[in-house]
């Protein structure tokens, strides 16, 4: 078993399973607390951008049709349309957030997904949610 882990550790490829993560516990929390900073601030997004949509509802619900201008209706229509897709991202955002919390807890948290080996610390101060490292991104866009 110790000769598959280290088998495991030294290739980056899993011998038994995903490869585990190169930090250790007290790294990990620093990142965990960096996800759930994140996490809770997109969530504080989301809560603001629901009250404007909410808002520009039941100001467009309350306008009768001749108090503005066409014009207007329209620029109202796209703000809230622009709501709704950042809305969306930012849902999508915590998805992430969620997925790399759960990789820190089965302990593969910084693990290239592509290649298998360890993504660089700094990348993941960058983009605490990655999944790959700069190398696996890089031939991506190849």
């Amino acid at each position: 078993m110790a000769v598959q882990k280290s088998v495991q550790a030294s290739s980056g490829s899993p011998v038994n399973g995903p490869a585990k993560t190169p930090f250790d516990d007290e790294t990990l929390a620093h990142f965990r607390s960096l996800i759930l900073d994140k996490r809770r601030d997109a969530l504080e997004d989301i809560t603001q951008m629901q009250a404007q949509i909410k808002d520009s509802r039941e100001r467009s619900e309350s306008d009768s049709a001749y108090s503005f201008h066409m014009a207007d209706a329209g620029t109202d229509a796209m703000e809230r349309e622009k709501l709704y897709l950042m809305l969306a991202r930012q849902k999508k955002y915590i998805g992430y957030l969620d997925r790399a919390l759960e990789r820190i807890e089965n302990r593969t948290y910084g693990i290239c997904k592509v290649t298998g080996n360890p993504i660089s610390k700094e990348r993941l101060e960058a983009v605490p949610h990655t999944e790959i490292s700069i190398e696996a991104k890089l031939k991506q866009k190849r």
